[in-house]
């Protein structure tokens, strides 16, 4: 089963490794979003993506980050 916009910590977990040492907290939202879509078991619908689902991925992101 792939990822879907909600599994947003599942998602920062695959960026992280994706993109080491990348600081997720200057990471343009059009870029996460590009990125997200760019994974490879990522499944679910481009145009269900939006500010908050994109913040919760990058606060997520951030949390790794710094773990």
């Amino acid at each position: 089963m792939g990822l879907k916009w909600n599994d947003s910590r599942e998602i920062a977990i695959r960026l992280c490794e994706a993109r080491p040492g990348i600081d997720p907290m200057t990471v343009r939202f059009t870029d996460l979003r590009l990125w997200v879509l760019g994974l490879a078991d990522f499944e679910d619908d481009p145009g269900r993506s939006g500010e908050k689902i994109l913040e919760a991925i990058q606060m997520a992101w951030a949390e790794e980050f710094e773990g």
